[in-house]
């Protein structure tokens, strides 16, 4: 080996383990989802990115609730070393009513960005659906939120289409809260803690019912809403 690669290698030696794995499972989430790119942001057909998802290292999540569960189907899933403010948002419910995120406080929440014309965010719906029927009630709730522009019809009757027994229909149009939740791309999905903080998020499709899933989401709920 010459001198100069024995340096790099000696250089990449120095990255913090959890660093790489965090850089490789954002990258790997990232080039997973569709990204809002048209003028609307609610095109009939969008081009994947990359092929599918590859799976990449778990990074480590220190010692919180959540250590060590973001591996196997939530391997691409991003534990916060510490719960991250989550800004004051609020969207349509089925009746048109207007909800905002505080109302689910004292609860856990996996809340999901979703749209129509995003295909990895329909495949995983019915997952997040059966998620709901698994672990949902007093101590948890799964908001898909649907942000398709012209209306809140299109995605009620997706979710008629796939017979959504568990999910409820929320929609917010107007472009506004991916920006808040700092959200490049769709499906991306959050996991706030019962204090209405963000520990977690994965960007890209998951296996939402998967026993890793699972896994994860009983651990936040059983943290309460103490969690650090």
């Amino acid at each position: 080996m010459s001198k100069n690669k024995r340096d790099t290698a000696a250089q990449s030696n120095n990255w913090p383990a959890y660093l790489l794995a965090a850089l490789l499972a954002t990258l790997a989430g990232f080039f997973a989802v569709y990204v809002n790119s048209g003028p609307d942001g609610n095109r009939d057909a969008e081009t994947s990115l990359t092929p599918p998802l590859q799976r990449a290292p778990a990074a480590k999540a220190g010692d919180g609730p959540l250590a060590g569960l973001n591996s196997g189907d939530m391997a691409t899933f991003l534990v916060h070393r510490a719960p991250k403010d989550v800004p004051t948002v609020t969207f349509s419910n089925g009746k048109g009513a207007r909800v905002s995120l505080a109302d689910w406080r004292g609860k856990v929440v996996l809340l999901n960005l979703w749209a129509t014309w995003c295909l990895p965010c329909l495949k995983e719906m019915p997952a997040l659906d059966r998620l709901k029927a698994e672990v949902g009630g007093d101590k948890f709730d799964v908001v898909a939120i649907s942000v398709d522009r012209g209306g809140i019809e299109k995605p009620r009757k997706f979710l008629q289409k796939i017979d959504a027994k568990n999910l409820a229909l929320y929609h917010e149009g107007d472009g506004t809260l991916s920006a808040k939740l700092r959200v490049v791309g769709m499906p991306t999905t959050l996991l706030i803690d019962a204090r209405g903080r963000e520990i977690g998020r994965l960007a890209g499709p998951a296996e939402w019912d998967s026993p890793d899933a699972l896994r994860l989401v009983r651990a936040a709920i059983s943290a309460g809403p103490t969690a650090p």
